[in-house]
C-alpha cells in the first residue's frame, strides 16, 4: 500500500517518527542550538553601498533561523512522540491477533494497521526493519527487512474480497532481481490463487496468507521463517542464476557453509547461509 503524499511538514513529521524517539529528540536538539546559533548572531551594518544586497541576505537568513529554532524542533519533537506512539501501537496490535480467539482478528485493521503489525512480527523476529510507505518506484514495495547482512522485501495486502494474484507475486519478483535481495515475501489477510503459488514455488518469494500469518505472529513458525531450506535456493546475487549450498574449504570461513554460484567460475556469486 502506498502512503498518500502530504506537505513537507507532514513528510518530516511521517520521517520522524519512523525513527527511535532518541534519534528524534536528538535531532531536535541540534537543530534548535544550530539555528539558534545562527538567530543570536550579529549582522554587521553594510560599510559599502555594494554590500546592502549581502547584508539584506543575511538579515533575511538570520529571522528565517529566528522562526525556524522553535518550529523545525517542535516538530522533531512530535515526530518523536509520534515514534513512541508507534511502537505503543506495534505492540498493542500483535497482543490484540494473538490473544484474540477469532479467526477475523486481521480483517478490522485499516492498511495501515496492517503493515505496522506485519513489521512488528518481522522485527520479534531479529530483523531490522524499514517502512517504505509502498510509494515511488520500488514496485509496491512496503517493508525493507535485514538480518545476517541480507535483505528481503516485503508487500503487505490486506485483501479481504478476493485472493492476490500472480501479479502481485511477479510484480515483487521482479524487484527483487533488481536490487539483488535475498528473499522476499508476499503477505496477505486473506489468501492467495494457485497461479500466484505455483509461481512462487522454487523461487526465493514466502506467501503468508492470514492462516499463516496468524501462525507466524503467534510465534508457532520462529524457527523457519526465512530460511533457504524453505524457500528453496536464493538467485545469485551477479548473474541471477541458481545457486547451491557449498563448504568453504580455506580461509578464515573455513568449513562453513555459504551459496555459491553453479556457474562457478565463471560467475563468483555467493551469499551467506
Amino acid at each position: 500500500m502506498a502512503r498518500k503524499k502530504t506537505g513537507s511538514i507532514e513528510d518530516l513529521l511521517y520521517i520522524t517518527s519512523l525513527l527511535p524517539w532518541w534519534a528524534g529528540l536528538g535531532l531536535a536538539i541540534v537543530a534548535y542550538l544550530f539555528l539558534h546559533n545562527i538567530a543570536s548572531s550579529e549582522v554587521a551594518l553594510p560599510v559599502k553601498t555594494g554590500q546592502m544586497g549581502e547584508y539584506a541576505a543575511r538579515h533575511l537568513y538570520k529571522s528565517a533561523a529566528t522562526f525556524a529554532q522553535y518550529v523545525l524542533p517542535a516538530i522533531l519533537l512530535l515526530g518523536a512522540v509520534g515514534s513512541v506512539w508507534r511502537r505503543s501501537k506495534r505492540r498493542q496490535l500483535i497482543a490484540n491477533v494473538t490473544q484474540s480467539p477469532s479467526a477475523n482478528a486481521l480483517d478490522g485493521m485499516t492498511w495501515q494497521e496492517f503493515e505496522i503489525l506485519i513489521g512488528e512480527a518481522f522485527r520479534q523476529q531479529g530483523f531490522a526493519v524499514t517502512e517504505t510507505g509502498g510509494g515511488g518506484a520500488d514496485g509496491g514495495v512496503d517493508l525493507v527487512l535485514a538480518k545476517n547482512g541480507e535483505k528481503f522485501l516485503v508487500q503487505c495486502k490486506q485483501w479481504k474480497a478476493f485472493k492476490v494474484g500472480v501479479s502481485v507475486v511477479r510484480e515483487l519478483y521482479g524487484v527483487m532481481a533488481a536490487k539483488g535481495v535475498a528473499g522476499g515475501y508476499v503477505v496477505t489477510s486473506g489468501q492467495f490463487t494457485a497461479e500466484a503459488k505455483e509461481f512462487a514455488a522454487g523461487r526465493n518469494i514466502v506467501l503468508l496468507d492470514g492462516e499463516a500469518l496468524r501462525e507466524f505472529i503467534g510465534g508457532v513458525r520462529k524457527a523457519d521463517v526465512v530460511t533457504h531450506e524453505q524457500i528453496g535456493p536464493p538467485d545469485c546475487p551477479k548473474c541471477g542464476g541458481a545457486m547451491t549450498k557449498r563448504t568453504a574449504s580455506r580461509g578464515a570461513n573455513a568449513g562453513k557453509e555459504f551459496w555459491g554460484c553453479l556457474k562457478y567460475p565463471g560467475c563468483k556469486g555467493i551469499r551467506g547461509t
